[in-house]
């Protein structure tokens, strides 16, 4: 298990060395990354700035409070909602990253794939993206929504909300991040997830490395070629396994 979820980081590792080899189209894919890093800075300034009157409005009945247990029942559910917004904004940067340097992480990817060998595959296409995108904003919600209601229990709610949160959305950037290969082999879905179940530790072990290098300030634009990079790389093994195992099974029987 442990040495599964290492390979894993050893995966974005891997996506990071290709800014050896390749680096005139990963230093392109900074430029997508940095447009869609300042767009949700914004907005998470913006609700920054906005939350202490939202709690007010959402709490009326603590106004009446001794102001030590008003301002402590405030000061927790800002922090969830603050926790709740950082989960879903890790989500959106990939997915607004994702949609504005389409054409570049296709460049990306088919580079990854030349180098590691083989057929090249087909573009999923740009509207195939725009899909995926929005299916993982709208997951990003329900994991944002998840984390919220754990961190309401008491004392422990705090702390395993946000591991709650962090772990279920580095799964979840794995699982897009790698959909872009997957898809371009014109795999089903039912595939792709059953490809990704093989080695469920060795997958989590990339989104919650690639996940970590969003929390580093600016760490998301650096990281977004490299993840892509390392995706094509996870997914490119997940593939070479089972079609081995496909052989070895065939030979056996």
């Amino acid at each position: 298990m442990l040495q599964e979820f290492a390979s894993g980081f050893g995966t974005l590792v891997r996506g990071f060395g290709f800014w050896r080899s390749r680096s005139g189209v990963m230093w392109l894919g900074i430029v997508p990354a940095v447009l869609a890093w300042f767009v949700l800075l914004a907005a998470l300034v913006g609700l920054g700035l906005a939350l202490p009157g939202l709690l007010d409005w959402a709490t009326p009945f603590a106004d009446g409070w001794d102001p030590l247990w008003r301002n402590a029942l405030r000061v927790s559910a800002g922090i969830l909602v603050f926790a709740g917004a950082a989960v879903l904004a890790a989500v959106s940067f990939t997915a607004l990253a994702l949609v504005l340097g389409d054409p570049i992480y296709e460049r990306i990817h088919l580079a990854v794939e030349e180098e590691l060998g083989g057929e090249l595959p087909e573009s999923s296409g740009f509207w195939r993206t725009v899909v995926d995108a929005l299916q993982l904003v709208g997951l990003g919600l329900l994991i944002a929504l998840a984390a919220w209601i754990v961190g309401l229990i008491p004392v422990v709610g705090g702390v395993l909300g946000g591991v709650l949160g962090f772990v279920l959305t580095g799964r979840l950037l794995a699982r897009e991040l790698t959909s872009r290969p997957f898809e371009a082999r014109g795999l089903p879905l039912e595939t792709r997830r059953r490809l990704l179940a093989r080695r469920p530790w060795r997958v989590l072990g990339f989104g919650v490395a690639v996940n970590l290098c969003f929390l580093v300030p600016l760490g998301a634009v650096a990281a977004m070629p490299a993840a892509i990079a390392g995706a094509t790389v996870l997914a490119r093994g997940l593939l070479d396994e089972d079609a081995a195992a496909g052989t070895a099974t065939r030979s056996a029987g």
